[in-house]
């Protein structure tokens, strides 16, 4: 058993695409798949993915339209491939979307029940999956993008029919990957709208604004003071199906992590501050 997937480079009508750019977003939309079945399967993080691996890559026979393949995640170990069965193909599908947004700092649906129950069985091994699909495999990933604007995407094929899209690929997603922490800690009044209660990672919404931002700890989440811990699990639980007007916001002190048009894409918690 296997899940089938493709990559689909947008480009203009009757228009090539460059090669060496092309090959190497494959590669990275490859590993990064590789990556992240290895972790969710194992419940470890490789750091170095080798052709003997037991979740390898395959390509299938292309398609028409915009330039892409079609290719395969396969499993190569009959214990990994049983774990693969149990968790069934669409919720493996949702896993890669998941952390591939997670790992650019985007806002991901909500996972389903079985999908969330596997990220927080990983526990630890989220956050470091989340690094290591950064140190390279992003970075690939956007080649076709950043040399030619050439944008990407990474679908699940349920048929040939029928295709579901795991994540986008762009010049904008690409600044993502150059994002610096601040070393000036900034203030900011707002409420929990998600949080991963064994990681501490979630995301926010500050006062005023439309848009949640990601946001952790900068620590691991066993090392947070317990009142803290509280405070932001409370918060979400007690603003959940209220109106804006209801909601009980907190007042934090955070590290941003911005782009370099200023833009905040994750605050780092610091702390809690009164009014």
């Amino acid at each position: 058993m296997s899940i089938t997937l493709d990559v689909v480079i947008d480009s203009p009508p009757d228009h090539s695409v460059d090669m060496k750019a092309s090959l190497d977003s494959m590669q990275g939309v490859s590993d990064a798949t590789r990556l992240i079945a290895e972790a969710v399967l194992t419940g470890n993080t490789p750091h170095r993915l080798s052709h003997k691996g037991k979740v390898r890559t395959s390509l299938k026979q292309s398609f028409k339209g915009s330039y892409g393949h079609v290719f395969a995640l396969d499993i190569h170990d009959g214990s990994l491939l049983s774990k693969f069965n149990r968790i069934g193909k669409s919720v493996f599908a949702e896993l890669i979307s998941y952390y591939l947004r997670e790992s650019l700092y985007q806002e991901s649906q909500q996972l389903t029940e079985k999908a969330q129950a596997i990220v927080d069985r990983l526990d630890a091994t989220s956050e470091e999956l989340v690094k290591q699909l950064r140190v390279s495999a992003l970075t690939n990933i956007h080649e076709v993008s950043i040399k030619f604007n050439h944008d990407l995407k990474l679908r699940y094929r349920r048929s040939r029919d029928s295709q579901t899209i795991l994540a986008k690929f762009d010049r904008s997603t690409a600044k993502i990957l150059e994002a610096e922490e601040s070393a000036e800690e900034v203030r900011l009044t707002a409420h929990i709208t998600r949080l991963n209660i064994n990681t501490g990672n979630g995301r926010l919404l500050v006062k005023g604004e439309n848009e949640t931002v990601a946001f952790g700890f900068g620590i691991e989440y066993k090392a947070v003071n317990i009142k803290a811990k509280k405070l932001f699990s409370e918060n979400l639980d007690f603003n959940n199906g209220l109106d804006d007007k209801d909601w009980k916001f907190l007042n934090i002190s955070a590290l941003p992590i911005k782009l370099h048009d200023g833009k905040i894409i994750k605050y780092i918690v610091k702390g809690i501050y009164n009014d």
